[in-house]
């Protein structure tokens, strides 16, 4: 028990093993089953409230137990455990659309959860493996984080508009604007991988370098969003 919350590991996590293929599995399989039952989520009280309080309750306790993780060992530090990356933000506002199922941050934990926490689970940025409780932690919030904001979406399908689209890349900018002149150089933290790119291999390794990477990170953010609106409403919403 000792070594599986300890600080370190002797044991190192090996991308594409058959335990990350497995949790890739899981994950992406609670998607379809999301979508699968999308019309009873809306019809059903029973179903949705057996979901949606799970998933609550999961976010939370991913969040507190990081933290107290983090803590115990001594290892907390501002700039490597606050959520203030975009999983961890969508975490955040999955948390609220939960508690109130408003569509603000239904349309935020839409754009900004889904396809990032996904991408962390494809690239995961972690040392650890299924003998840490890091490991754990890691891949049950980022398989949480996107079925929680699909979860909104689908329970609230009006939200999900082509202006909310703008609201909410407006926003985001916003904040990667406060991350990157303020919060990024006062804690020298690397928030949004605006300071530099993640050390493990990931699609940023493809945005350039320099001014070029802010300008490639704003269009992309910008397509995705967009992209993203355009399989909901063609796939999702209107089927």
């Amino acid at each position: 028990m000792e070594t599986w919350f300890a600080a370190t590991s002797t044991h190192s996590f090996d991308p594409f093993s058959w335990n990350h293929l497995l949790i890739l599995a899981i994950a992406a399989i609670g998607i379809i089953l999301l979508i699968s039952v999308k019309e009873r989520l809306m019809e059903e009280k029973k179903l949705f409230r057996s979901l949606r309080w799970p998933l609550l309750a999961i976010l939370i306790i991913s969040e507190f137990s990081y933290h107290y993780w983090a803590i115990t060992n001594e290892v907390w530090h501002f700039s490597g455990r606050m959520p203030l990356h975009l999983c961890g933000i969508a975490s955040l506002t999955a948390m609220i659309g939960l508690l109130t199922m408003r569509p603000i941050w239904i349309q935020l934990s839409f754009f900004i959860g889904i396809v990032p926490a996904f991408l962390a689970l494809i690239t995961p940025d972690l040392p650890y493996d299924y003998q840490h409780f890091r490991f754990w932690k890691f891949f049950i919030h980022h398989v949480a984080i996107p079925w929680s904001c699909l979860f909104l979406a689908l329970c609230r399908p009006d939200a999900i508009t082509l202006r909310s689209v703008f609201s909410t890349y407006a926003l985001v900018l916003a904040y990667a604007a406060l991350i990157g002149f303020w919060i990024n150089p006062l804690t020298e933290s690397n928030f949004l991988y605006l300071m530099q790119r993640p050390k493990t291999t990931s699609p940023l390794d493809f945005f350039g370098e320099g001014l070029w990477y802010y300008i490639n990170l704003c269009l992309a953010a910008f397509l995705l969003f967009f992209v993203q609106y355009l399989v909901f409403r063609k796939f999702i919403k209107n089927s």
